[in-house]
């Protein structure tokens, strides 16, 4: 198997890698074939300092920079959003240590192709002393199979595994290999992040080199479109520059970054007034029922590049404080939420996201959970904060029931209806009425339920 290289997605021919190095690094490709390479690809950092974001893995120090710099044989399992940086690190890491590098395609390769790398790079370690690294991206796509036959070539540090996943590890790669790996999570890129990606590409050699300027509203809807992933960017950013230079100009306005990714600019700014008036118009529609609505301020918050895991926020926060028990499942259905917008990411989530507006919106709406808080929170803030009866505190330790403690407690479970009379309650409160759940929804039954628990509780 002297050629295995074949089986894989690595593209076109890499250059000759750094002296005494086994091959080409990804970076190297882009300085190859500057002229026809993807904007993305002619940019992509060559140093780690060249990274975008991510800057508590780039720390002097951190786990990463000792394995790049100090050429370390270790194997990395890095997770995070798309377009964050993760092929790059695989890249960075080649071209740094001199390593021959091979991708697998982890839609296309199955076991045999593999082992087939995994051999070929044991054997080049043999005759020559190259070290190899092997990048795998989207290494969740693997079957447990094709994942276990990884180990061998990790465990012997036959390879320098890199593998990529936009999944949680923990839930989508196996344990043995997790444990093998150092895991690197990697954060979204901010706004100002993207925009300094885009910046760069504007001047530097290997980008646009100054040939074009850009306007701040269409740089600004660049950015929203982003969506905190780099490779997004520039992409974009070179349909508009490509716009712009069909229509004669020297710079790019927000006709052209529209017309080159055929989006509207919505005017949206995540940090000033549309950003709190769409919020709020949102988080209301749901509340008043109007399913309608709250779904055209969802697809104008997702459209303007709002954080998704924001909106997955707010969804479960209403859930508590606008349907409560009214609908028990609705807190479910927002946790729910997001946690697959963390899993799946954009834009797929947006399904997810839309699933739980709808079913917020429909379902019968209490408050009773919020007042309850609020009227239980306002006695503490007010000093009703009295002793723990004698029979509920703790009886475990020795001398406590000379104390009296715990001594006249009754247990639930040995009374009728496993509901026993017997103060819980500090005597300051002792009658306080904190829940009082309304009559709409599922909290009907609990209304019914919770007033004759209440008089079992307090001998009434």
């Amino acid at each position: 198997m002297d050629e295995p290289e074949a089986l894989f997605d690595t593209g076109p021919s890499l250059p000759p890698g750094p002296p005494g190095g086994g091959g080409g690094s990804l970076a190297d490709l882009g300085e190859a074939v500057r002229g026809s390479a993807p904007l993305a690809v002619r940019m992509r950092p060559r140093t780690l300092d060249e990274l975008a974001g991510q800057t508590q893995l780039k720390a002097v120090g951190s786990p990463l920079r000792q394995v790049i710099e100090g050429d370390q044989s270790l194997s990395l399992l890095l997770w995070g959003p798309p377009g964050t940086g993760k092929t790059t690190i695989a890249s960075i890491l080649s071209r740094h240590t001199g390593r021959h590098f091979v991708e697998v395609s982890a839609v296309s390769a199955g076991v045999k192709e593999v082992r087939a790398a995994i051999d070929t790079a044991r054997n080049r370690l043999v005759r020559t002393g190259a070290e190899s690294v092997l990048f795998v991206d989207e290494v969740h796509r693997f079957s447990k199979a094709q994942q276990d036959a990884l180990l061998p070539g990790v465990e012997n540090r036959w390879v320098t595994l890199v593998a990529a996943t936009t999944e949680n590890p923990f839930f989508s790669v196996i344990s043995p290999l997790l444990s093998r790996s150092l895991l690197l999570r990697l954060e979204s890129l901010t706004d100002d992040d993207v925009r300094g990606v885009m910046r760069s590409a504007l001047t530097d050699e290997r980008g646009l080199a100054g040939t074009l300027e850009i306007d701040d509203e269409a740089l600004d809807h660049l950015v929203r479109l982003a969506g905190g992933d780099a490779r997004r960017s520039l992409t974009y950013l070179e349909a508009a520059a490509g716009a712009a230079t069909s229509r004669g100009l020297d710079r790019i306005d927000v006709e052209a970054a529209e017309a080159a990714v055929d989006r509207a600019a919505v005017r949206y700014d995540r940090q000033g007034d549309q950003h709190y008036d769409v919020t709020s118009a949102f988080i209301k529609s749901i509340r008043g029922s109007d399913a309608d609505a709250a779904l055209h301020y969802l697809a104008r918050m997702m459209e303007a590049g709002e954080d998704p895991r924001f909106i997955a926020r707010r969804l479960v926060i209403l859930a508590s404080e606008d349907i409560g028990l009214a609908d028990p499942t609705a807190l479910t259905t927002a946790v729910a939420t997001a946690q697959a917008v963390q899993l799946i990411g954009m834009p797929e989530a947006s399904f997810n996201l839309a699933h739980a507006v709808i079913a917020l919106a429909v379902a019968p709406k209490s408050n009773a959970v919020t007042t309850a808080l609020a009227a239980s929170t306002a006695d503490v803030r007010a000093g009703k904060v009295g002793p723990v009866p004698p029979h509920l505190r703790d009886a475990h330790y020795a001398g406590s029931q000379k104390l009296g403690h715990g001594t006249s407690y009754t247990y639930s479970h040995d009374a009728p209806f496993g509901i026993a009379e017997q103060q819980y309650a500090p005597d300051v409160v002792a009658d306080a009425q904190y829940y009082r759940p309304t009559e709409i929804g599922a909290e009907a039954a609990i209304k019914e339920r919770w007033e004759r628990v209440r008089r079992l509780i307090r001998g009434r």
